[in-house]
C-alpha cells in the first residue's frame, strides 16, 4: 500500500502519554520519538537541557511505557499518533525521532508535512533492516515477573547481552506491577513492519537532518540517494565516537548538534 500525504491510521482510544519539559515560547515546540523497547523518560536530560527555549514533548509512542496498547505498531500507527499530539499543543513542531521513532517521524513529515516544521531523525534510514530484535523479546520473557524480588535479579534472569541494554530494559520494568510497560506481544507480532520502511507518496522539503553515530552503521551511504529523494533539504552529520545510542553515548554532543540545526534552521 502506497501511503498519500495526508494519510491517517488506526487511532488508539487515548493519546499518547507525554512529558512537558519547559512552557510554550514563541518557537514550535520540539517533540521527541524514542526507538524501540524506550520511553519518553529516557530523554529527561537531554529534553531538560533543550527546554531552555522552547517547549518539548518527550512520548512514549504505542506500546511503550505509559502509552496504551494496540494489536497494530506501523509507522502509518505511530505517524498518526504523532500528529494527534502534534494538534494538541498548537498544530506544528520540530520532531526529533530516534531509531523505531526516526521512522515514525519520517512517516509524519512525509504524509503530513503540515505539521512538521523541521527535521531531525537519530540514526536510522528510510529502509528495511534485515536483524532482528526478537532475540531482545526473548530476553525479556525470561524474566520471572511472578517471582522476581528485585531488579538486580531481574537483570541476571535478563542473561547476557550488549553493554548497557540490560539497564535501558530494566527502565521499562516495573516492579510494583510485576509487569514489562513494553507489549511484548505486539512488538513480537509486528517486528516485520517495525524493521521496514512503508511506500510512502510524496517530500518532506522542510529543513532536515540526518545525525549519526560515526561508529554507526545504521545509515550507510548507499541510503543518501533514498534520503534525498524523500527529504530535498537533508543534512548529514556524524557523531565521533557514538554507536547507534547516540543520545545516551554522547548527550551533550548530540545535544549541541540539535541546537544548533535548529537554530541554523530557523535563522536560515
Amino acid at each position: 500500500m502506497v501511503l498519500e500525504p495526508g494519510a491517517r491510521n488506526v487511532k488508539l482510544a487515548a493519546m499518547l502519554q507525554t512529558i512537558l519539559h519547559g512552557t510554550p515560547t514563541d518557537r514550535p515546540p520540539l517533540l521527541i520519538a524514542h526507538g524501540l523497547f524506550g520511553s519518553g523518560r529516557n530523554w529527561g536530560v537531554i529534553a531538560k537541557r533543550l527546554s531552555d527555549s522552547r517547549q518539548v514533548i518527550a512520548v512514549d509512542m504505542r506500546n511503550h511505557g505509559a502509552s496504551p496498547w494496540s494489536d497494530s505498531h506501523t509507522y502509518p500507527d505511530m505517524a498518526a499518533d504523532l500528529a494527534e499530539v502534534i494538534a494538541a499543543h498548537g498544530g506544528r513542531a520540530d520532531v526529533l525521532g530516534h531509531s523505531m521513532g526516526g521512522k515514525a517521524a519520517m512517516v509524519l513529515a512525509l504524509t503530513q508535512p503540515e505539521a512538521v516544521s523541521r527535521l531531525i531523525v537519530a540514526d536510522i534510514a528510510p529502509v528495511a533492516y534485515s536483524h532482528t530484535q526478537a532475540d531482545k523479546i526473548a530476553a525479556m520473557r525470561q524474566v520471572d515477573l511472578a517471582h522476581v524480588p528485585d531488579r538486580a535479579t531481574a537483570e541476571a534472569q535478563l542473561g547476557p547481552l550488549e553493554p548497557g541494554l540490560a539497564a535501558f530494559f530494566l527502565q521499562s520494568l516495573d516492579m510494583k506491577e510485576r509487569r514489562w510497560r513494553l507489549n511484548l506481544d505486539a512488538l513480537e507480532a509486528n517486528m516485520g513492519p517495525i524493521l521496514d520502511f512503508p511506500d510512502v507518496a510524496g517530500q518532506f522539503t522542510g529543513p532536515t537532518l540526518f545525525l549519526t553515530g560515526a561508529a554507526s552503521d545504521y545509515v550507510r551511504a548507499e541510503s543518501r540517494d533514498r534520503i534525498r529523494a524523500l527529504f530535498p533539504r537533508a543534512r548529514f552529520a556524524k557523531i565521533p565516537g557514538a554507536g547507534h545510542w547516540l543520545h545516551a553515548e554522547k548527550p551533550r554532543e548530540f545535544e549541541a548538534a540539535v541546537r544548533a540545526f535548529l537554530d541554523m534552521a530557523e535563522a536560515g
